[in-house]
């Protein structure tokens, strides 16, 4: 199995920038693509941004110039830097990793999430 720890939510004004990070533990053989979703109210999960095991990233448009994804392999860790901060960013955000375990196979894993809030 794998376990993934989210950190780093928080309230943030508008214009002010957070880090999120997830660690994932377990029985992995290895961590392939590792990605950041989110989840307004009202509203369903997006993707937010990916990164592959060999560091090629993928973004939504809205977070483009603004949130930066990577990942340190040997902390089996992601992180999302986001900068400027907007109030429409204000979502629980969910770590997402895609892990082979030789046991089961390749199989997407999620996060708990953590709150973010940016608000004056």
């Amino acid at each position: 199995q794998v376990h993934l720890v989210e950190s780093g939510g928080g309230l943030v004004q508008p214009g002010g920038s957070l880090r999120l990070s997830c660690a994932a533990s377990g029985s992995m053989f290895s961590i392939n693509t590792m990605g950041w979703y989110r989840q307004a109210p009202g509203k369903q999960r997006e993707l937010v941004a990916t990164i592959r095991s060999g560091g090629m990233t993928n973004s939504v448009d809205s977070v483009k110039g603004r949130f930066t994804i990577s990942r340190d392999n040997a902390k089996n860790t992601v992180y999302l830097q986001m900068n400027s901060l907007k109030p429409e960013d204000t979502a629980v955000y969910y770590c997402n990793v895609n892990a082979y375990i030789p046991q089961v196979g390749a199989r997407y894993y999620w996060g708990q999430g953590t709150q973010v809030t940016v608000s004056s």
